[in-house]
């Protein structure tokens, strides 16, 4: 039979050889491929105009104002830092499932052997039956032996069986659960890279509204430069930056202005003032910070999508209390102000990388270093939520971020009270400190 099916194939076989090729043909089959791939990226191009389209009219239709841009760019950022928790927690969930996966696979291959002799003798049982192929009815002692040697292994083996059916289930259920993370995954990915770009062009707009000149801007930038190499502490930054760099010292007098406001406030207003920084959302269109600073614990968001590495009061890898939060983000991640304030610097500093300093009331300022660009200017008020910076594809060599073991890029964050770091802990939102630390 073997043979009879064997001579067909060694006959056609001989045939395809015999026959010549046709140079025609092969051409036609290259042709087509070619039109196929042509179309495949014409159908690309019109799908990335379209989106670009789309993308254009979305932002045309937005309130070319300040206010206007200012919403659809916190808007903006909260979807993007969404995506990217999205990401960071599939990114999680798909290696425990490849660590599910290879502890499966590896209880099969331990097991090969056990396995190997459970499948012969089930394979043995099928095609003879166990009482036909054990008893022998014309002997009454084998019969009883047979008996008891198949009642005592067939159970094990039964058991062997099931666990061996469990493994498999759990590795096809397994490899399932990853196939549909990875094309959620994709889907996250595409929706962030989209809101990336819708982003750039409102920041790109938002840009257009500055009143101020490209040559002040320039000298400004300058002269920043200058101080930022002369000042050996932040203490000395921010006093040198609020005296020599009008914008600077502009938004420190305006935060002047708000906190003799806020001192005049009568214990009444006060308590008024923490009912409502906790349910009542903010005007977009402000122009100082919407709530004080102290009222604010317990609700503000990570500047950035990342896990928590360092806490305040952590060994710093230098035998000292770490001064601020380490938190461990992806790469290209948008970061945003964590509370409503004034830029009072923004370039880099010594060995912190690209850096931002708030000042967000009460004498209180924010430190925000180790990105690899900043969008917010010197002197600009900014909104919580609003962008303000972005991080880059490594971890920046930092003196705050000494003996990380990481290769994500890092953020730092100090929280300053009349000039000497505090603890941050009780500002930050339990949701978004991670898995590292509850927040007691």
């Amino acid at each position: 039979m073997a043979a009879a099916c064997l001579l067909p194939m060694r006959s056609f076989s001989q045939e395809t050889a015999a026959t010549p090729v046709d140079p025609q043909s092969i051409l036609n089959v290259k042709r087509n491929a070619t039109e196929s791939e042509l179309r495949d990226v014409a159908k690309s191009i019109a799908e990335a105009k379209a989106h670009s389209e789309s993308l254009e009219a979305s932002i045309a239709g937005i309130e070319k104002t300040t206010a206007g841009l200012r919403e659809a760019l916190v808007d903006s950022a909260s979807k993007r830092k969404d995506l990217e928790r999205q990401t960071l927690a599939t990114e999680a969930k798909l290696k425990d499932l490849e660590g599910q996966e290879s502890k499966v696979k590896a209880s099969l291959h331990a097991r090969r052997g056990l396995l190997a002799e459970v499948l012969a003798a089930l394979q043995r049982m099928g095609r003879n039956p166990p009482p036909a192929l054990l008893v022998t009815p014309d002997d009454a002692l084998s019969s009883v032996r047979s008996a008891i040697l198949l009642g005592a292994v067939v159970p094990g083996i039964r058991g062997e069986t099931d666990k061996l059916a469990a493994d498999l289930k759990s590795l096809h259920d397994v490899k399932t659960e990853i196939a549909g993370e990875r094309q959620n995954y994709v889907t996250t990915m595409a929706s962030a890279l989209e809101e990336e770009s819708r982003m750039s062009r409102l920041i790109e707009e938002n840009d257009k509204l500055s009143t101020r000149n490209k040559a002040e801007l320039e000298n400004e930038k300058q002269r920043t430069a200058e101080l930022a190499a002369r000042a050996t502490s932040l203490e000395s930054l921010i006093s040198s930056m609020e005296k020599d760099i009008a914008s600077t010292r502009q938004a420190a007098e305006a935060s002047k202005l708000e906190d003799l406001k806020r001192q005049n406030m009568t214990p009444a207003e006060m308590d008024q003032a923490r009912r409502d920084a906790q349910t009542n959302l903010p005007d977009k269109n402000r122009i100082a910070p919407a709530y004080p600073f102290s009222v604010m614990k317990a609700k503000l968001d990570l500047p950035v999508a990342g896990d928590v590495l360092r806490f305040f009061g952590d060994d710093d890898g230098t035998g000292h209390p770490a001064q601020g939060l380490t938190v461990a983000a992806g790469t290209g991640l948008v970061v945003t102000a964590p509370a409503d304030g004034w830029i009072m610097f923004a370039g880099p500093f010594r060995s912190y990388g690209k850096m931002v300093i708030m000042n967000v009331g009460e004498n209180y300022h924010i430190v925000l270093s180790g990105m690899d660009s900043v969008t917010a200017r010197q002197g600009q008020f900014v909104v919580a939520g609003e962008p303000i910076g972005q991080m880059g594809e490594k971890r920046i060599a930092s003196a705050a971020a000494v003996n990380i073991v990481t290769d994500r890029p890092t953020l730092y964050i100090e929280f300053r009270k009349d000039g000497k770091p505090v603890d941050s802990l009780p500002w930050w939102s339990a949701k978004n400190l991670g898995k590292a630390r509850n927040a007691t």
